[in-house]
């Protein structure tokens, strides 16, 4: 199974937003959802293509009302998730599974918020270093295209 998670826009009510607009409900209707941080939603699809189609299918709401689209391929890492961007470019090919892990975003965990990304580059699958912004609970590491580390 992979796993979306949509992380909203502090200034909005994630699970609000997506489920009183009928196609986004509609879209999500057969989903298990939950909330494994604070303001976002999270299910199973039954694969990466699957997960990179409902985000384009929820475009439209992600562009206004996420901050996040974090993917999970067990295939890929257990560990961390993948940007919508990398999930989508291994989806078509672009960039080959086993070369997902050099650039990564690191959030700070903090009382179930992702908080203030650190931008990491990573040799020959090395361990993550600590997270060194703030004092925080724990971290989630997301791989990132080399696009994106570069913004």
């Amino acid at each position: 199974m992979t796993t979306v998670c949509l992380v909203g826009d502090p200034e909005t009510d994630l699970r609000y937003e997506l489920l009183s607009r009928e196609t986004a409900r509609e879209a999500l209707a057969t989903y298990d959802l939950r909330s494994p941080f604070e303001n976002s939603i999270a299910l199973d699809t039954v694969s990466l293509g699957a997960a990179v189609s409902l985000c384009n299918d929820l475009n439209w709401y992600l562009v206004r009302f996420v901050d996040e689209v974090l993917i999970r391929e067990p295939s890929i890492t257990r560990d961390e998730w993948l940007s919508r961007e990398l999930a989508t470019a291994v989806r078509n090919d672009a960039v080959r599974r086993e070369e997902t892990d050099r650039f990564l975003k690191l959030y700070g965990l903090e009382d179930g918020r992702l908080v203030e990304p650190m931008y990491l580059a990573r040799n020959d699958g090395a361990e993550l270093p600590e997270y060194d912004l703030r004092d925080v609970d724990g971290t989630v590491g997301v791989r990132v295209t080399p696009e994106e580390f570069d913004d």
